[in-house]
């Protein structure tokens, strides 16, 4: 039974990190019963059919998420400028990732004042209370449907009168979203998820539904995106303009041109389109994914463990201690030897990967 339910996990719930399928078996008092949790009822059911079809009779317990102790406030909106989200439902854990203000969550559970979320690229982790604000579906919508603005601008600011010489309401970043209420002078009035009201730059904003319709991935705009973050610090974690790491840094550049990429460069490495190295680079366009870290023999497996951006003529921006350029040919002055030697291959996103679910303005968390 237990080799079953790994097959189904293997099948059904392969990458944790998107999925969840913990469920054991175990006898008490004579009876057989499945216990644990899991997000995919089809899995649950597809386990329940198969026992049934060997004639095993097992007792569900299996709790199907979202809990039901959530009742219908099963989704939430990021409501701080960068929620920190985390591997578990603590402060001192591992920086798993990060959400932005404005972005549309799952909620699957509550612990003891954390929320275990979904961000939109599947990605499952812990949020404090303070980093969502819970909502329905009908209100999810509601905000979906508003008209809403994103910062364009690295960092910024929300004030309380349109003058920043007022009382700040809180800081902001590239990406957050924020329901657009009216333009004031130099000043857009704006709504945050949790109804508090504040006035933005309108020179740091751009209406989001232009934004969103006009944000197609080109190597020159990814490019151009990318060179924003030079010199910002390497964060574990991060994936906003307070800190990036390594997959952060690529998955930020490109959301900010409307594609949504898996969140780990072990992720993001099954994406898009393969593209030929084998015996030199000169096949690489701007745009195009490099992927680092230990490659395959006979003793051990492959491990993605870097992710870089290519930006042409042999030079890429990656976050390695902060995010930088370093360069593939051995006569430039930044060319990094150890990079070289762990490369593992390359993958293009523009033109293969940046369509469907893939963009923003066609994901069902944003739009």
């Amino acid at each position: 039974i237990n080799e079953t339910i790994e097959n189904i996990r293997t099948q059904f719930a392969p990458d944790k990190r998107v999925a969840i399928f913990n469920v054991e078996f175990i006898k008490e008092n004579s009876k057989s019963i499945l216990r644990g949790e899991t997000d995919n009822p089809e899995a649950l059911k597809f386990l329940v059919d198969d026992l049934k079809k060997n004639e095993i009779e097992v007792v569900n317990e299996v709790n199907v998420l979202p809990d039901s102790s959530l009742g219908e406030k099963i989704f939430g909106i990021i409501n701080l400028s960068v929620a920190n989200i985390r591997s578990k439902p603590e402060h001192p854990a591992e920086l798993a990732t990060q959400g932005l203000l404005g972005t549309a969550v799952n909620i699957l559970k509550m612990e003891d004042g954390w929320y275990l979320i979904q961000t939109p690229d599947k990605y499952i982790s812990w949020v404090d209370d303070d980093g969502i604000f819970l909502v329905d579906e009908s209100e999810l919508n509601n905000w979906k449907n508003s008209e809403r603005v994103i910062v364009t601008k690295n960092y910024s600011n929300a004030y309380e009168e349109a003058s920043e010489k007022s009382d700040k309401v809180s800081d902001l970043v590239l990406g957050d979203i924020l329901k657009y209420v009216e333009s004031k002078n130099s000043f857009t009035k704006v709504e945050f998820p949790d109804s508090r009201i504040a006035f933005i730059k309108t020179s740091e904003v751009k209406s989001y539904k232009t934004w969103s319709e006009d944000s197609i991935a080109t190597s020159e705009r990814i490019v151009n995106t990318a060179k924003e973050f030079i010199g910002l610090p390497y964060l574990w974690g991060g994936t906003s303009s307070k800190g990036v790491d390594c997959s952060g840094f690529t998955k930020t550049v490109y959301f900010m041109n409307g594609v949504i990429l898996p969140r780990d460069a072990s992720q993001q490495v099954n994406v898009g389109e393969l593209v030929e190295t084998n015996d030199n680079f000169n096949n690489l366009l701007p745009g195009d994914l490099l992927f680092f870290g230990r490659k395959k023999t006979e003793t051990e497996k492959e491990k993605v463990t870097h992710v870089a951006l290519y930006i042409g003529d042999g030079n890429y921006i990656h976050s390695s201690g902060r995010v930088r350029y370093n360069s593939l040919d051995r006569d430039a002055t930044d060319f990094n030897q150890y990079r070289f030697d762990t490369f593992i291959r390359a993958k293009r996103i523009i033109g293969s990967y940046n369509k469907g679910e893939n963009l923003v303005k066609n994901n069902r968390f944003y739009n």
